[in-house]
């Protein structure tokens, strides 16, 4: 075929593919979603690689100089992390990921009793279909803080000696009713209740013998549910996926995948001019609201903390740092999948295993909500990916009128930023069990790791 036209190929036919290590790498990340499963657990397991790797809390540090490493951390939920190079305020390259994943919360007053039996009521977080969350095993994970300020961590299911939850669902038998409903109410948010215990106490109340143990082991009453933070997700492990082990299967990868990405590409980069910083963020999937999610100004108080302890600040200067930078919004891309190929535009789409993908713009219809990256942008990540030998694709999340999406992209964009998406594509997204290509999530490591040693 004519060298001017786009071929597009498998990455796992690129002439320097190299499966042993691609195997080895994402060996690294089954092993780092298994311990990720939610925005306080992957905190916490990025914290550990930060500071192995050399990386001082900000805070305890009164200067900061070229070379420094250094990370802050946003109420437990959400990390910036930056390797300084020179004059911050002549630009950065920066890499955002979010590390919150589609779930189910517990309601502030969770614990009902029903014909015998124990249940919780969730309310779900994010963008899920609710059918997919019944019968299957669920892990509970989160935090209790009692009103003297002692926190309770939590985390039943995952160990194979642990008890497991599910949400139970209605037998085909009896279920015409149900199967005359449209897929999407079938179940309702109401009926996701999770099955919790069904032994009655002395005074046959199941309830108050689920409260008696919890009481036994944590030490908390009812009303202690009021101050907590407790998700339920799969207990399902992260695995390799088909006969030929080329895919990673698991929960949570949107986007997780690419949060574990930046960090080994922030990690093992070579030292540059520019600064390198970046994001885990909190909140993205319901909007990057509140104080841990990027609508918030705790990035720019990073920023100028940055600035001040580096000697750089003055007036404006956060806003010239802004103009001057560049980032890639590392999220996950819709890849097409072979069962629901109607609702995406073939050749706008992006395909597991055809590398690291590109989205210039997200939003909906009429590119609403967007960051739309320019020209020139595109151009330069172009020029670095292509010097890099990255293998990368340009796609757009479905056809034009049936749906969208986004990302933290455009609240970057918003501040001055040179935006643009850049991540793995996912089969199942927003799924109990998501589905990606190992070549793709190593090839997005070496692309943000091209990105961050880029002048």
């Amino acid at each position: 075929m004519s060298k001017i036209i786009n071929e597009k190929k498998s990455g796992w036919l690129k002439k320097d593919v190299n499966n042993e290590k691609i195997n080895k790498y994402c060996d690294n990340y089954i092993d780092f979603l298994n311990n990720s499963k939610t925005e306080r657990d992957a905190s916490k397991t990025i914290l550990k690689v930060l500071e192995k790797n050399g990386f001082k809390d900000l805070n305890s540090l009164n200067s900061i100089s070229k070379g420094d490493k250094v990370y802050f951390v946003n109420r437990g939920k959400t990390i910036y992390a930056a390797e300084i190079g020179n004059d911050i305020i002549n630009g950065f390259n920066l890499i955002g990921a979010h590390i919150d994943s589609p779930r189910l919360d517990l309601k502030p007053n969770p614990l009902y009793e029903d014909i015998n039996l124990a249940l919780f009521k969730t309310h779900y977080y994010g963008g899920i279909k609710k059918y997919q969350w019944t019968t299957i095993p669920l892990a509970l994970h989160g935090v209790i803080v009692k009103p003297n300020g002692k926190t309770i961590d939590i985390c039943i299911g995952e160990n194979e000696k642990d008890p497991i939850f599910t949400i139970t669902d209605l037998l085909p038998h009896l279920a015409q009713e149900q199967y005359e409903k449209t897929i999407g109410k079938a179940i309702s948010g109401e009926d996701l209740n999770v099955l919790v215990g069904s032994i009655p106490n002395k005074d046959d109340s199941v309830k108050e013998n689920i409260m008696s143990l919890l009481n036994e082991k944590y030490k908390i009453d009812e009303m202690d549910f009021y101050s907590s933070e407790l998700e339920l997700v799969p207990a399902f492990k992260a695995r390799s996926l088909g006969f030929d082990k080329s895919m990673v299967a698991a929960y949570g990868q949107d986007d997780k995948v690419c949060a574990f990405d930046t960090l080994m590409a922030l990690t093992s980069s070579n030292k540059n001019s520019k600064t390198k910083i970046a994001i885990f963020a909190d909140k993205e999937e319901i909007g990057s609201m509140g104080n841990t999610g990027m609508s918030s100004d705790t990035f720019d108080y990073f920023i100028n903390e940055l600035l001040n302890k580096k000697g750089e600040n003055a007036p404006g200067a956060i806003n010239k740092a802004y103009c001057n930078s560049m980032m890639l919004s590392a999220d996950v891309d819709g890849g097409i999948d072979p069962n629901y190929q109607s609702v995406s535009e073939k050749n706008n789409a992006s395909q597991i295993g055809y590398g690291v993908e590109l989205n210039k713009y997200t939003g909906s219809r009429g590119k609403y909500d967007a960051s739309d990256a320019s020209a020139e942008f595109v151009a330069k990540i172009r020029n670095i990916f292509e010097s890099n030998k990255i293998k990368y694709q340009v796609s757009e999340l479905g056809k034009v009128d049936v749906g969208g999406g986004g990302t933290i992209a455009y609240i970057l964009a918003n501040k001055g930023l040179d935006v643009i998406d850049c991540g793995v594509p996912v089969i199942s997204m927003h799924s109990p069990y998501e589905v990606t290509s190992k070549f793709d999530i190593y090839e997005a490591y070496k692309a943000y790791k091209s990105f961050y040693e880029a002048k």
